[in-house]
């Protein structure tokens, strides 16, 4: 027969196998880490309608932990640019609550040109954690959707068009009688280069925005080409209201940014031309005219 007493040091061996023994009765203590032991703070690169033509993305935290932390700064690096993409709070740190995502504003700076299209995004973050300890954690960001790619490729057709001549929209804006369309005119003056170096331009063809449409029987002309120490070019450009439900105006926020596709040397893409704030005024005057809504 098994004595009482073997019988109690079978059961304590047993109970002590239990994760709950680990630590003579107290809980594990929390890892600084996420749940699952990924880095503290994820970084996802994002970018709004509001910063669309501005040259500045949001760099979205997420807080893995189940602590409130204090951010100080983020600072993203990535070949496709010269410079660090950073953010540093305007009016003291970033409080960031466990799971819940916060998007920061950051500009870019100068691109780099470089064709690595799929370069990784590294993240740095500084922060506190509850017991007020300062921190760091590095890891890669996530581009989902190619934010910098994109900026990086825009930027650099912009520096290159820039070299062989400026482009923009006359603040001028002529309203047929009956109000129902307009003409606004693109102004392209080449660049005088005494060695001639500049690439040569051309403005495939002009993509309509979310606020201004092309007239059917007056289309927007293609295959306008520029080329340096050349004259001035004004290209008349007759619109109409894309839209006419009553948020058109209000909600707008990239209707008066005229997309040009361009090639520029072996350069290929999309050239932005934002309308000036006196333009932009005009043409959001004569959408609400034209719909009926001013």
């Amino acid at each position: 027969m098994v004595s009482r007493s073997w019988r109690y040091v079978v059961a304590l061996a047993a109970v002590c196998f239990l994760p709950a023994c680990e630590h003579a009765g107290q809980a594990p203590a929390p890892s600084p880490a996420g749940s699952h032991g990924e880095t503290p703070i994820s970084v996802e690169v994002n970018q709004s309608r509001d910063q669309y033509g501005k040259q500045a993305i949001l760099i979205q935290l997420t807080n893995n932990t189940e602590a409130n932390l204090t951010v100080s700064d983020a600072v993203l690096r990535s070949n496709l640019f010269r410079g660090d993409i950073t953010w540093r709070p305007e009016g003291g740190a970033l409080n960031l609550p466990p799971k819940q995502p916060k998007s920061l504003p950051a500009t870019l700076p100068a691109a780099s040109c470089l064709s690595a299209s799929d370069a990784p995004i590294t993240a740095t973050i500084h922060y506190t954690d509850p017991a007020r300890e300062p921190k760091t954690t590095s890891t890669d960001a996530s581009d989902p959707f190619n934010v910098l790619p994109r900026n990086s490729d825009e930027l650099c057709l912009s520096a290159e068009a820039a070299a062989t001549a400026t482009i923009v929209l006359d603040p001028g804006l002529e309203v047929a009688p009956d109000g129902a369309t307009a003409v606004v005119r693109l102004v392209i003056t080449p660049v005088g280069t005494s060695s001639g170096t500049a690439p040569g331009l051309t403005i495939e063809s002009i993509d309509e925005t979310t606020l201004l449409a092309e007239v059917p029987d007056d289309p927007w002309p293609r295959s306008v080409t520029v080329a340096a120490n050349t004259a001035p070019q004004v290209v008349p450009l007759r619109i109409r209201p894309a839209r006419c439900d009553p948020h058109a105006v209000a909600e707008d926020k990239v209707g008066t940014l005229l997309p040009l596709r361009v090639t520029v040397g072996d350069r290929k893409g999309l050239l932005k031309v934002a309308a000036s704030t006196e333009l932009r005024g005009r043409i959001y005057d004569f959408v609400s005219t034209a719909c009926g809504t001013g």
